[in-house]
């Protein structure tokens, strides 16, 4: 299961939404990441958001593995749309 977004946000995703990512990520047993600029990173980890160096434009892919998948793809695209972070992209 995943999903493409771009980052639509001004000031790319830096500490306040990316912890809110990695919030909502660990209320999952799935396995959920983080792929941009070919790295892919664990959404389970701050430091591997962050690591990701996400800015304005950029292309963002979450994915997860397991079986509440589908839900912590939800529930992430929903944090990426209502807190202005990313739109869906194609």
């Amino acid at each position: 299961m995943e999903k493409t977004f771009k980052v639509t946000s001004d000031t790319g995703i830096h500490a306040r939404p990316a912890t809110a990512l990695v919030n909502a990520s660990n209320k999952f047993k799935s396995n959920v990441f983080a792929e941009s600029k070919g790295k892919k990173v664990t959404m389970k980890s701050i430091l591997g958001v962050l690591s990701l160096g996400l800015e304005e434009n950029d292309i963002l892919t979450l994915s997860a593995e397991g079986e509440d998948a589908a839900e912590a793809i939800a529930a992430l695209e929903e944090i990426m749309i209502k807190e202005e972070l990313g739109e869906l992209h194609a």
